[in-house]
């Protein structure tokens, strides 16, 4: 019995969320299809030029313009972005240091130092219990 492996593939959205782009700014034919995996690996590996340039230039979706500006999307959403922003608008929003931006990045970088007080809190008690067990 001989099998017959399916190409996987993905709707273009998700593949557009895997290379970091925003759907909306791809080429019509990268929209309306389906995109496999081989040929994700392919984009990943070896950018075509409109690729290249919606990484570089966007506009960029939610996830990128949060890292970008150093805030959460939720953060991104409390100070009023909604939309895809392009590298400029994200850059002149970094000049103009909005109270909303100076305040979302002083929670996140709390959340961070959270996050790293509970992950050390955690391998403290994990060390402990492998010497009671030991």
């Amino acid at each position: 019995m001989t099998s017959h492996q399916n190409t996987q593939t993905m709707k273009p959205a998700t593949a557009a969320k895997k290379l970091g782009v925003y759907l909306e700014a791809t080429p019509a034919e990268f929209r309306e299809g389906v995109v496999s995996r081989s040929e994700l690996s392919a984009l990943q590996a070896d950018p075509p030029e409109w690729l290249r340039e919606l990484r570089r230039n966007g506009p960029h979706p939610r996830p990128v313009v949060a890292n970008k500006l150093g805030v959460s999307i939720a953060g991104l959403a409390r100070g009023g972005v909604t939309e895809a922003l392009t590298t400029e608008q994200i850059e002149a929003l970094k000049q103009e240091e909005p109270e909303w931006l100076l305040r979302e990045r002083t929670t996140q970088a709390e959340v961070r130092k959270e996050a790293v007080r509970i992950k050390e809190k955690n391998a403290e008690r994990a060390e402990k219990a492998r010497e009671r067990n030991a």
